[in-house]
């Protein structure tokens, strides 16, 4: 799961992506294309949402911008963690 700020939690309810900047903690291991959990800080489940990176890129990008994403990792899989077509707010 990944644990996200008041922003990014906002921003889900308002059916927006969500963006690595809003990440302030994960736990467990996925990869790419795996259905994961979003939950807010008191660990309530806003969200599941397929994931564009895995938890070993995510650690690397964590609280970025998306701009700086691609100079972090080497490389670039788009600007978001989970897009909100593949998103489903609980």
């Amino acid at each position: 799961s990944v644990t996200v700020d008041g922003g990014a939690a906002q921003a889900l309810r308002q059916g927006r992506s969500l963006l690595p900047v809003g990440v302030r903690a994960l736990s467990g291991s996925f990869v790419r294309g795996d259905v994961i959990r979003v939950v807010d800080g008191s660990q309530v489940e806003l969200a599941r949402g397929v994931a564009n990176y895995s938890a070993d890129d995510l650690k690397r990008i964590a609280g970025l911008r998306s701009e700086e994403i691609e100079q972090r990792l080497g490389y670039h899989l788009g600007d978001v963690l989970i897009h909100r077509n593949d998103l489903v707010v609980v």
